[in-house]
């Protein structure tokens, strides 16, 4: 297909997620199966468009002068496919598939320059009713923060100690420009792509069915690290989901100790078995999934509760970009009626002296902060502990700044260090 083809065939994409309110995949997925045609090559540079426009969807309007799909499919192809402003012009000529010919405007918008008094969430590639939420997190850096989730995500590896190296996955990814990561001293990066280049798929690689690595975010890395689980200890995964965190928990552990794998969503959990296997992983019990009753029967046995708590994914943006135009105020609110209950359970299940550990994948202060000053107005048994000093032990040298300025809990985010955006909050309670 040529670009034109190409362009236009984003904007019949777009135009299905934004008003027929399909998720991208699922439209992506539709349009593939309608036109056949289509090579490998062009459903990935198609992909690469739309997720791009999603990315910037506000930014692009604005340059545009137009939301409709096909000015935000025609905005994002000079950055998605590599085009100057003449060839996505000479591009839609109105030839078989591709585009009819640009307008005056909409020659203008690929060349336009945006102002430098947009409001934030123009600025930011964000939900307008979020605003208040960001700025309250942010301040007046909320724009900056939230253009950074806008951008293309890389992907992040966590080397297993159990079976292998930082050094023997950098040497083996090598082709991919693998490289160390700022923070986590087991996290490997592969760089995002750029321009029509697509992301490799890492998890077909023979390093990755060994288990020498999983695709795991150095945010999520940190939180793991952080939550300071060690040999023989008993370990709790509250919500494990697919198990990302209890292989990195096992890692840490040595092999030795105990991890109980619970999550109330059984087909969430059901990847892990094989992931368990793959990565030699031999200290974790997995419960079944929604079974609450025969979790709460083990008690207030363990060292460390993770709860790794449901939320909006904020944090995630750069990677699900159509799912920040998909959030709304309702669903906001049932994740943190999600958050507190899930809270609840932790507490119930951690030991007095033990560790409860509150992570999101957000980066909104209603899950986070608003969250943990609820819990320990509710239960003044347990009492934060600063991130700092924590960091110096498990994760070593000395700790970034939080993303919103505290020093109790740590926000990070991809603008202040290069992460996905997560939340995390240590607690303890105190030992009766």
């Amino acid at each position: 297909m040529r670009a034109g083809a190409r362009i236009a065939a984003a904007a019949e994409v777009l135009d299905d997620i934004l008003n027929r309110h399909r998720p991208a995949s699922m439209a992506l997925a539709n349009w593939g199966r309608a036109h056949r045609f289509a090579g490998s090559g062009d459903r990935a540079a198609i992909g690469t468009l739309v997720f791009d426009a999603l990315r910037r969807r506000h930014s692009i309007a604005a340059r545009m002068g137009s939301d409709e799909p096909r000015a935000l499919a025609l905005g994002a192809a000079s950055r998605a496919l590599g085009l100057s402003a003449e060839e996505i012009a000479a591009t839609a000529d109105g030839s078989e598939h591709a585009l009819t010919p640009l307008s005056d405007d909409e020659v203008k918008g690929l060349t336009a320059e945006l102002p430098a008094d947009l409001p934030a969430y123009v600025a930011g590639d964000f939900p307008e009713w979020l605003q208040p939420s960001l700025e309250r997190a942010f301040g007046e850096r909320a724009a900056e923060e939230a253009a950074a989730q806008a951008a293309r995500a890389p992907i992040d590896l966590r080397a297993n100690m159990l079976k292998a190296t930082p050094d023997k996955v950098l040497k083996a990814l090598s082709r991919y420009n693998a490289e160390a990561t700022p923070y986590a001293a087991n996290c490997v990066r592969v760089p995002a792509p750029e321009g029509a280049g697509k992301a490799p798929h890492l998890e077909a690689e023979t390093a990755h069915g060994k288990g020498w690595f999983e695709v795991q975010d150095e945010g999520s890395q940190i939180a793991a690290l952080l939550a300071g689980a060690g040999p023989r200890m008993q370990v709790l995964d509250l919500c494990a989901g697919a198990g990302g965190k209890t292989l990195a928990l096992a890692a840490g552990m040595q092999n030795t100790g105990q991890i109980y794998a619970y999550d109330a969503d059984k087909k969430q959990l059901r990847p892990i078995f094989e992931r368990l296997k793959r990565a030699g992983v031999r200290n974790v019990q997995v419960m079944d999934g929604g079974e609450e009753d025969a979790l709460k029967a083990l008690g207030p046995r363990f060292d460390l509760v993770l709860v790794d708590a449901p939320c909006t994914g904020s944090g995630t943006w750069r990677r699900k970009p159509d799912a920040k135009w998909r959030l709304k105020p309702v669903n906001l609110e049932e994740r943190i009626k999600d958050q507190v209950a899930v809270l609840e359970l932790g507490a119930e299940m951690t030991k007095p002296g033990g560790a409860l550990v509150y992570v999101t994948c957000s980066m909104l202060p209603e899950e986070n902060r608003d969250q943990v000053a609820a819990f320990i107005e509710r239960h003044p048994d347990f009492a934060l502990e600063p991130f700092a000093p924590v960091w110096e032990k498990q994760v070593g040298g000395a700790a970034p700044a939080s993303a919103d300025g505290h020093t109790d809990t740590l926000q990070l985010t991809p603008a202040s260090h290069g992460t996905d955006g997560f939340f995390i909050a240590l607690m303890r309670r105190h030992k009766q």
